[in-house]
């Protein structure tokens, strides 16, 4: 299965996804009205896409302007470096395999920073409470930054401490929720 970039410098290039149901990944509706919250404030940003899948959206947000993505994914079929050097986006990306629910802990002990993070965990698990509660997540993304996860339609998302929530929009089955980081919070 293919996706095609939606905007920026890769535009309408495709990048390839694992076929079947282990990873799905985020629609272009989805991706498009992401990235039109976010504006202008992607230029030059480092961005963390956690559960990435395909890695559709740190792509997205390379091709949109971003100075560097982190890109998180533990599935051990995804194709998220060959769209990278595809791309010619190595250099701009760190691909990290690991579970994202350990992996803000993991980037914190290495003194890592984000000016905006995107969440999309499985959905019917625990995954999103678990990396939204990671104390690690806290120490990544700085006072006033924003999280956004995508989750099922209706799906109850955790409060967790150091976090407001400031947005909800919905998608079909799909909601995206943005999370702002309180000022000195948790």
């Amino acid at each position: 299965m293919t996706l095609r970039i939606t905007a920026g410098e890769w535009r309408g290039r495709a990048i390839r996804t694992v076929p079947g149901q282990a990873v799905r990944p985020s629609p272009a509706m989805l991706r498009e009205a992401l990235f039109n919250i976010i504006g202008p404030a992607i230029q030059g940003a480092r961005f963390l896409d956690l559960c990435a899948g395909s890695g559709a959206v740190g792509i997205e947000a390379l091709s949109r302007g971003a100075a560097h993505a982190t890109i998180v994914e533990s599935h051990p079929s995804s194709l998220i470096r060959r769209n990278l050097e595809t791309l010619g986006a190595l250099e701009r990306a760190t691909l990290l395999r690991r579970d994202a629910a350990l992996a803000p802990d993991d980037l914190a002990r290495r003194g890592e920073r984000f000016d905006m993070a995107f969440l999309d965990p499985p959905y019917d698990t625990d995954t999103a409470a678990a990396c939204v509660r990671a104390p690690g997540l806290r120490a990544i993304i700085p006072a006033r930054c924003r999280l956004y996860v995508q989750h099922r339609r209706g799906a109850a998302l955790p409060a967790a401490p150091g976090w407001r929530l400031t947005d909800e929009r919905r998608f079909g089955d799909t909601g995206l929720t943005t999370f702002e980081r309180e000022e000195g919070g948790g």
